[in-house]
């Protein structure tokens, strides 16, 4: 197997850890896929691949279909290609292409709570729980930090 294949399966089980799920599996097809492409991003993209794909893949194993698009272009031209490969705006592009091609409708009720969960969980361990810090990180008074705690279900 080749490095990339390797590289793959350890960035899928990485991911997996991280997020507390089982480790997704590549279909021969998929890696071999994925060792032939050129992975302009070099390690980084191919970790964040590996981590969108742990999320977004529908089943247990990773099927061809179930890789970004853009991958397989050489420079997508509805990509955001002013960012860089492994920005988390680009991901958040390849995902929202991704769910629209799937015929998703209201991506950004279904987007934009997982970002607040997300910058809200990562600004109070960066605070080691002080709710005052972390708003002001947030850029929020602590009034707000707390009511969206409470609608994200995060008290």
């Amino acid at each position: 197997h080749s490095y990339k294949a390797r590289t793959a399966r350890h960035f899928l089980q990485v991911a997996a850890r991280e997020l507390g799920v089982e480790a997704k599996l590549l279909h021969p097809e998929t890696e071999t896929a994925l060792t032939r492409l050129a992975w302009p991003g070099n390690v980084r993209q191919l970790e964040n691949t590996c981590r969108w794909l742990t999320v977004m893949a529908a089943g247990q194993e990773v099927l061809i279909q179930d890789l970004p698009g853009e991958l397989f272009e050489a420079s997508a031209p509805d990509s955001p290609s002013h960012l860089p490969p492994d920005s988390w705006a680009t991901l958040l592009a390849q995902w929202a292409d991704r769910a629209l091609r799937s015929g998703h409708q209201n991506l950004l009720s279904e987007a934009q709570p997982e970002l607040e969960r997300t910058l809200l969980t990562t600004a109070l361990r960066h605070t080691q729980g002080h709710k005052q810090e972390a708003a002001r990180l947030l850029g929020w008074g602590r009034n707000t930090l707390t009511r969206k705690l409470k609608e994200l279900g995060m008290e």
